[in-house]
């Protein structure tokens, strides 16, 4: 018997079809991975922002007029991308602000998406490298959508998957190339927030790569927290356990304690995108040298203990104050330990780590 194929459920993403109206709207697309080695990391924004003058009906993604990223007319709105390419022993680098990036780019919440599907991901310098040439493969489903409203009529919405696979090629500063098996991360952003009013934030991921190279992870966890300048109530977190694929823990913000102590030699800290360390950036809070975050709930119980290594600073430029807000990509090994549900979890990897804030002037 013939059946008719079923209708299409919910806009083809990889954001809902609503435009941006205000010059603080934003879009993100967030890409974060580590190599099964441990010896590289890719991490990739691509936003979009909203224009005082015109409607944007737009994505992240170049400019369908073919305009380079970084530029935009007012019914574009602004187009920005950078990659940043991690190599254990030479380091950081980095692209500008306005990497060439695809039209239509990846993304696991593009629909129709079948998991096990591998989809093209490049991204490059103008002057050719740091790039990266990769396959992504979603291996998981995400988590529920969740909200952080702060400020007097801003807010911030977000939604993960962790468990991305990805196989290709980095193009590291020096013009050298690696052939990498990457474990990764995939989140989309939008709202419509001042980073000053936005405060800062501690988000990050971590994946248990022992599973088979082509399968989910046994276990990923990722965990937020927002700490917005104003209301003093606006605080928001959550620690969010997946296995196999599938989310089946929610610690929210009440069940949560963080701790935070030492710090990040600043050595280890490289400024990018390359011109913001010419232009005298200004410094900023010492990024943590340790990251402990333990959840509990009922008799579940989960306990993240992350050490700083190395970070790069996106220096992201703010429209409402004279500091950057600044988001420190951070790398290091991570100890994830609990019980869930009956069953004990224990794992130890690499992880990666944003410290963020500072654009209050």
């Amino acid at each position: 018997m013939f059946a008719p194929p079923l209708p299409r459920l919910g806009p083809p993403g990889p954001f809902p079809g609503t435009p941006l109206t205000h010059p603080l709207d934003r879009k993100w697309l967030h890409y974060a991975f580590l190599s099964r080695c441990g010896r590289q990391a890719l991490i990739a924004n691509l936003s979009v922002l909203g224009s005082s003058s015109k409607t944007v009906f737009a994505d992240p993604g170049a400019p369908a007029t073919g305009r380079r990223s970084g530029t935009g007319t007012a019914a574009e709105g602004q187009h920005m991308a950078i990659l940043l390419v991690h190599e254990e022993g030479p380091g950081w680098s980095a692209t500008q602000f306005n990497a060439e990036q695809p039209e239509l780019p990846w993304s696991a919440f593009r629909l129709p998406h079948p998991h096990g599907e591998p989809g093209t991901f490049r991204v490059a310098a103008r002057s050719a490298v740091p790039a990266a040439d990769l396959r992504l493969t979603r291996t998981s489903r995400p988590c529920t959508s969740q909200c952080a409203p702060f400020g007097g009529d801003e807010h911030l919405r977000w939604q993960s998957e962790p468990g991305v696979l990805g196989t290709g090629t980095l193009w590291h500063g020096d013009g050298t190339a690696t052939e990498t098996d990457l474990l990764g991360y995939h989140e989309r952003v939008r709202g419509r927030w001042s980073w000053p009013t936005l405060g800062g934030w501690v988000f990050g991921f971590v994946n248990d790569p022992s599973g088979p190279a082509d399968a989910a992870p046994p276990s990923a966890v990722v965990f937020t927290l927002i700490q917005p300048r104003f209301p003093a109530d606006a605080a928001n977190g959550s620690v969010m356990l997946w296995r196999e694929g599938r989310m089946i823990r929610h610690f929210p913000r009440r069940n949560l304690r963080v701790a935070v102590s030492g710090s990040l030699d600043r050595d280890r800290v490289a400024v990018v995108p390359p011109l913001a360390d010419m232009l005298g950036t200004p410094p900023t809070a010492a990024v943590p040298g340790r990251l402990l975050i333990t959840a509990r709930l009922g008799d579940d119980r989960l306990v993240l203990d992350f050490r700083s290594h190395t970070a790069g600073r996106i220096a992201n430029p703010s429209e409402t104050s004279l500091h950057p807000f600044s988001v420190h990509e951070t790398l290091g090994p991570c100890t994830v330990e609990g019980r869930v549900g009956g069953h004990g979890i224990g794992f130890r990897t690499n992880g990666i780590v944003e410290f963020a804030g500072g654009a209050h002037d």
